[in-house]
């Protein structure tokens, strides 16, 4: 079949707003319940969204304060803190979809394109999210990677690598759906061509975006177009099967 197959989806800053009003407020959280005078500003995390992994993030800014490394106790232990505020804020509803992510997850399952989630993010993350918005049980997706499922992050493609294992599809049929500069990596990294729809935090992306087949500011809904930064025009305003499906093909080309 000549068509687009498969769509793989990143999670944090590609279908939901997740960093500076869930992860970020969470690793606050998570300072303060053990005692730690650590509070991460949007500057500061900004910065930090440099360093893929929470843990490994922790770990860093330790290093920048200059004090003694933290325990593996303790950064356990505000792992697991982390992990129960975001998962709080997910519930409270503070985490938004980014724009049209719904209409065509809603419009590629009603066409029968397998979608996967592929994400660097641990699977208890991934599942507050999905838990919260599909309250009824009916998921999109077919399945997800995390971080719990590779040995390797984003940007290396091990991730994708899996996901078309998993899927079935090949890389030529398939098309990722990214936000970053370490996910295009990973994606272009597995051959798979990639939609970018970008994160204002990500310092590096601006100069990798040409390897993207398209670069929008969001995939578009009926009462607010999208911004089309480069790639082909969306005739109707927003992203369709019908457009996911020319990029698919202009990869191939």
């Amino acid at each position: 079949m000549d068509t687009l197959q498969a769509v793989f989806w990143d999670v944090d800053g590609t279908l939901a707003d997740t960093e500076m009003e869930g992860h970020r407020v969470a690793f606050n959280a998570a300072f303060t319940e053990v005692g730690l005078p650590w509070r991460w500003d949007r500057d500061t995390y900004k910065n930090l969204l440099l360093v893929p992994g929470g843990g490994a993030r922790i770990t860093a800014y330790a290093k920048q304060q200059g004090g003694d490394l933290l325990s593996s106790e303790t950064l356990d232990q505000l792992r697991a803190l982390k992990q129960h505020h975001y998962v709080e804020r997910i519930k409270s509803g503070a985490v938004s979809w980014r724009p049209g992510i719904k209409r065509i997850l809603c419009e590629l399952q009603q066409h029968g394109v397998q979608q996967w989630i592929v994400t660097t993010s641990g699977r208890e993350s991934v599942n507050a999210l999905l838990e919260a918005s599909f309250s009824s049980g009916e998921l999109p997706f077919q399945g997800c990677v995390t971080a719990d499922d590779v040995s390797r992050r984003k940007p290396n493609p091990e991730a994708y690598v899996n996901a078309l294992s998993l899927s079935g599809v090949s890389a030529r049929y398939a098309l990722a759906v990214e936000d970053s500069a370490a996910g295009l990596a990973a994606a272009t990294g597995a051959n798979i061509s990639c939609l970018l729809t970008p994160s204002p935090w990500d310092q590096e992306l601006r100069s990798t975006m040409d390897q993207a087949v398209a670069v929008l500011d969001h995939l578009g809904d009926p009462t607010r177009d999208v911004n089309v930064i480069a790639g082909p025009p969306c005739a109707q305003g927003m992203v369709t099967l019908e457009y996911l499906q020319h990029l698919t093909l202009m990869g191939r080309s």
